[in-house]
């Protein structure tokens, strides 16, 4: 995945100016949550959405008046999702517009090495093979920040998504000591005995929000019984979830396999944030 930050680099040294549009807060239904951030130009047109439609439209004439304003570099808009704007979802939008200029290129600078969103989560991906990297690939454009581990150097591609750290560790169970609170675990080395030494440790860190492990339901029986015999208990080894992925795609193609695991990373991470996704949603964002 590209960073946002630095398209709006490129435009801005392409163009000489540029609008970046950040929604800051978010009220009833809405196309998209707070954090989201377009770049509009005159001449290179958009990078990026904030919902499309009548929204964007609007939003998109008011920025190149902005831009076109004399010493007014900042200007914040509510917008309400209704009949004025011919949009049905009923909820209420304010935008926060910033004005570039090529003085201001430091600031985008800053702000490109600050890229990764606090709504992010992390995932602790194990194995580099062809379905890991099938799955980084299909990560890379969701809200996950993925942190890659595997005990072989040549087994990484030369080159990799920005949201994708690689870690290269002759022991991978240890790196799961260092995942953070709230992170997912997906387990796919090139080793059976590998996969069950990280299971296992996956397991016993009990802040770990997902534990995911590629295979049959062969291979999860017997891992299984090698975990009741290590000690753990049923609601522990419930945890595991394998065969990873969504029920009803039987694709054995990675590319498949990626966007079914990403589908699933995707609903277990919307059923974590619905309890506070409300609140978290509709703070201002502090960065901008």
């Amino acid at each position: 995945m590209i960073n946002f930050w630095t398209q709006a680099i490129e435009i801005l040294d392409k163009d000489g100016i540029v609008a970046i549009v950040s929604i800051v807060k978010a009220d009833g239904s809405t196309p998209r949550d707070v954090g989201t951030r377009m770049a509009i130009t005159k001449q290179s047109g958009v990078i990026g959405t904030i919902g499309g439609g009548a929204l964007e439209f609007a939003v998109f004439n008011d920025a190149i008046r902005l831009m076109s304003e004399i010493g007014c570099d900042r200007r914040e808009r509510d917008w309400p999702l209704g009949p004025q704007l011919g949009q049905c979802c009923g909820g209420r939008v304010r935008t926060l517009t910033e004005i570039f200029h090529n003085k201001d290129r430091p600031v985008l600078i800053q702000r490109s090495g600050h890229e990764i969103v606090a709504d992010r989560t992390s995932v602790m991906l194990f194995g580099a093979g062809h379905v890991g990297r099938a799955i980084v690939l299909a990560l890379a454009p969701l809200p996950f920040n993925v942190q890659w581990v595997d005990s072989r150097p040549d087994a990484f591609p030369p080159l990799i998504v920005q949201t994708a750290r690689m870690i290269i560790s002759e022991s991978p169970a240890e790196e799961v000591r260092k995942a953070r609170e709230g992170s997912f675990a997906l387990i796919m080395t090139h080793s059976h005995a590998m996969d069950y030494e990280i299971v296992e440790a996956a397991l016993k860190k009990s802040t770990l929000a997902y534990v995911g492990l590629i295979g049959s339901e062969t291979k999860r029986k017997r891992f299984e019984s090698r975990l009741r015999a290590a000690g753990l208990g049923d609601d522990n080894i419930a945890r595991l979830h394998c065969p990873i992925g969504i029920a009803g795609i039987s694709g054995k193609e990675p590319s498949i396999i990626a966007a079914s695991v990403a589908a699933e990373l995707l609903i277990r991470q919307e059923g974590l944030r619905k309890p506070c996704e409300q609140a978290s949603f509709r703070q201002e964002v502090s960065e901008i």
